[in-house]
């Protein structure tokens, strides 16, 4: 008996680090984001945690104020809003758009604002319920219909200042008013929707957007924080810190599909077959297209460029640096710590030539696309 125990002692450990190199060959392999859903650990718009486990961007802000006041004036944060606080409709008293036979209009009115739709003789109508969207690009507006959700045919587009047909809409003329209005969004794209632009809009009861904190917050990228908390106050800083999950530990690959959740993976977007300049959008899937990425490279994750706690930095000088981690600045011989070659055009603003803004049919504004690579003017976009 003592020689069996002691056996089953020594075997233990073993299947541990067994288990444990299985599960960070998971994370390391790429993959589609509802294949990462189903693996253990926290994941963007996972809905295993109750949502009593959320506690709050306020409570965050006890500890983090700085990182958690940056973070909430990014697009980010403002991913969606309620149609009554949104900003572009509570500027607008009415949008318009007129065209055959259907024509739209979005009015604001004293609780929010109605989305209406008329073929000069009949109309139909409906509050807004949700904009999604800070309108950097555009706005897309949701409503609901005998308790369904729909999703406007028309979306504010900024460089417009006015409506468009919204992205992914087909363009065949619609057959009644119903159809014209929007369309009606089923319930796994619903909860996707709202999982991406939204927190804690899912839990394990179950998808419930009544009670969901408006867009992307702390804690839905760091998972459910209440254990955190708990322990930080309890003083157990070690096992607090262990209580809440922090991306930037991840492997460059599990990393960027990380932001892929919602961004799309490169796996998502092979599964979609989305083809053409439209994918400039799946910045994730981009980047993993550039020859550099390779098997996988920390400095070109997405946050080795962009930190997703505050503002998006748009000039262009000021990803240099980050191009010249791996690219030497003057002609040298590549080294393993410079892999890339010196470019012999110029030495700033990297990202105008190999990393050049595409126009997105349908967008009304430029993606910058990220797929690095020596882009020459002329030459076809490369899927």
């Amino acid at each position: 008996m003592l020689a069996g125990v002691s056996s089953l002692a020594l075997l233990a450990p073993r299947a541990r680090m067994q288990s444990a190199l299985q599960a960070q060959q998971k994370v390391d392999t790429p993959m589609a984001t509802d294949e990462r859903l189903e693996a253990p650990g926290w994941w963007p718009t996972k809905r295993s945690a109750s949502r009593e486990d959320y506690v709050g961007t306020a409570e965050c802000a006890r500890c983090h104020s700085k990182m958690t006041a940056s973070q909430l004036a990014t697009p980010m944060a403002h991913a969606s809003t309620p149609a009554a606080t949104s900003g572009i409709l509570r500027e607008h008293e009415q949008i318009s758009r007129r065209g055959v036979p259907y024509s739209y209009n979005i009015t604001r009115t004293e609780t929010g604002s109605t989305y209406s739709v008329s073929d000069g003789t009949n109309s139909i109508s409906a509050p807004l319920l949700w904009a999604f969207g800070l309108g950097n690009k555009g706005q897309t507006y949701l409503y609901q219909r005998d308790g369904v959700f729909y999703e406007s045919r028309m979306s504010f587009y900024k460089t417009l200042q006015g409506l468009d047909l919204t992205t992914g809409h087909a363009y065949k003329m619609p057959e009644n008013l119903e159809e014209a209005l929007g369309r009606a969004i089923d319930p796994d794209t619903l909860r996707r929707c709202f999982g991406c632009h939204t927190t804690a809009s899912a839990s394990n009861t179950g998808f419930d957007p009544t009670r969901l904190m408006p867009g992307v917050n702390c804690e839905a990228c760091h998972g459910p924080g209440a254990k955190h908390v708990s322990l930080m106050d309890e003083e157990k800083t070690e096992q607090g810190r262990q209580a809440i999950f922090n991306p930037s530990r991840l492997s460059p690959v599990a990393l960027v599909d990380f932001c892929g959740a919602c961004h799309r993976t490169w796996n998502d977007v092979y599964e979609m077959d989305a083809t053409g300049v439209a994918n400039a959008r799946f910045q994730p899937y981009r980047l993993e297209n550039s020859r550099c990425w390779g098997e996988g490279d920390a400095r070109l994750t997405c946050i080795a460029c962009h930190d997703p706690h505050r503002q998006l930095v748009h000039e262009a000088g000021a990803y240099d640096q980050k191009c010249l981690a791996c690219h030497p600045a003057a002609p040298a011989r590549k080294a393993r710590d410079h892999p890339g070659k010196a470019c012999p055009t110029g030495k700033k603003d990297c990202v105008t030539c190999h990393m050049p803004r595409v126009a997105v049919p349908n967008m009304h504004a430029p993606f910058t696309d990220h797929r690095i690579r020596i882009a020459r003017a002329g030459e076809p976009y490369p899927d």
